[in-house]
């Protein structure tokens, strides 16, 4: 399958977005059954991780830690004054690969697929491709 983008305009600083959605879309647009789905973030102030989707406040309590541990400002040398975004970003990773099994993401009950951004508001992209069995 060709590569797909999914395209994102982040609101605030730090924020975590769930595409498991959009992902799913990409799946039942192009017919895949099986396969594996790499979802891969071209950005070095952006992460993709996954994680509960069923209570709002999961994000919220990840985001407050995430920016407690690593502060915006702490004595960083990086000249753009993103230090604490690359290091976040380190944590979390830019991509994911996810199981595609019967046209869908084989993810976990409580599971979803999280945009994390730590550097915007931005246009951001995710790419999405596809590995067909």
């Amino acid at each position: 399958m060709k590569l797909k983008e999914i395209q994102l305009q982040t609101k605030r600083r730090t924020e975590v977005i769930d595409i498991t959605t959009e992902v799913s879309e990409i799946l039942r647009a192009n017919g895949i059954e099986n396969g594996l789905a790499v979802i891969f973030v071209p950005h070095t102030t952006a992460g993709i991780t996954i994680n509960e989707n069923a209570d709002p406040s999961v994000k919220r309590d990840f985001l407050t830690k995430m920016n407690r541990m690593i502060p915006e400002i702490d004595g960083y040398t990086h000249l753009e004054g993103n230090s604490d975004a690359h290091i976040k970003t380190i944590l979390t990773n830019p991509s994911q690969t996810v199981i595609v099994e019967d046209g869908r993401l084989m993810l976990g009950t409580w599971q979803g697929v999280y945009f994390c951004e730590y550097d915007g508001p931005r246009t951001r992209k995710v790419w999405v491709k596809i590995l067909e069995e």
